[in-house]
């Protein structure tokens, strides 16, 4: 029979594999490993090698797509301390990505326990196991996040994978983060692989100190970091460099808004749009001469 799913599997640089997404327009990984990306960007950024040391560990996925963000914290934390408790909400737009993410391909990448783990979420959206309790919410992030606000959720750790700014301005609006960091535990972290200014002044805006993500020993010429890290008192983040914290005090800083939180895209960029023509903060190219930025 032949294969109907639109989500066909391509080969990253690390042997792992992604989806490209016709709607959004873009990959839902680095083409330099899908896999690694799981690991540096949201595990490793996120500490959960420390946060492994507790009894429970309380983790968000937002975008949880493929599942390969949740799987490296699972493969990270279980590494460390085989007995520690996992709660896990994943909120996902589209069910048919984790879906057709467990073929056989594409799960050899993670150990038995949690291929288990992304079966179990992409067929019932749920997972209980002795050391796991796991729930994927499937609809609109805007919507889904509210209802972990209501019952007071705290994540040690929140993995935030949207598709890019301008691409899905929806879940990068002070708004979104606002009701995101109201889900982060006070000591907690939150990683995306965004190192936009719009984006991290949208973080601040919602209350939390940011810092970067170091770049790692391979890298593209063009980038100076790896994302961003965000949390309530900053005092263990990497801090941005002189560059970083010019980039925001440009126009490029000026956050997306989404009042409602239930605009659609076109509508958030128009209205970014407008704000940026009216600002008289420095241009972003003028900021990219004065660092040598292409």
């Amino acid at each position: 029979m032949p294969n109907s799913s639109p989500w066909i599997p391509q080969l990253t640089d690390d042997g792992s594999f992604t989806f490209f997404s016709d709607e959004f327009g873009e990959a839902f990984h680095s083409r330099q490993g899908a896999r690694a990306e799981a690991f540096q960007k949201f595990a490793q950024a996120t500490a959960l090698v420390q946060k492994a040391q507790q009894d429970r560990v309380w983790l968000l996925d937002v975008c949880y797509g493929l599942g390969y963000n949740t799987a490296a914290a699972l493969e990270t934390i279980w590494a460390v301390n085989p007995n520690c408790q996992v709660e896990l909400y994943g909120l996902e737009l589209d069910a048919t990505v984790p879906q057709a993410a467990i073929a056989p391909p594409l799960l050899a990448t993670w150990s038995l326990t949690v291929q288990t783990v992304l079966q179990q979420m992409a067929l019932t959206h749920t997972c209980v196991t002795p050391f796991l309790t796991a729930t994927l919410l499937v609809g609109d992030a805007r919507q889904t996040i509210q209802s972990l606000c209501h019952q007071g959720f705290q994540a040690d750790a929140i993995f935030f994978d949207p598709f890019s700014p301008r691409r899905c301005p929806q879940l990068w609006t002070i708004e979104f983060f606002t009701h995101v960091a109201r889900c982060l535990a006070p000591n907690g972290r939150l990683a995306t692989y965004s190192r936009a200014a719009a984006v991290r002044s949208a973080m601040q805006a919602a209350g939390l100190a940011i810092g970067t993500i170091l770049l790692g020993s391979t890298h593209l010429p063009h980038e100076w970091s790896q994302g961003t890290i965000g949390s309530f008192d900053g005092q263990t983040l990497p801090p941005l460099a002189p560059m970083e914290q010019e980039h925001l005090q440009t126009r490029a800083a000026i956050p997306y808004r989404d009042p409602t939180l239930s605009d659609p895209a076109e509508v958030i960029l128009e209205r970014h749009q407008q704000e940026q023509v009216l600002s008289l903060l420095e241009s972003t190219s003028s900021w990219r001469r004065r660092w040598h930025i292409r």
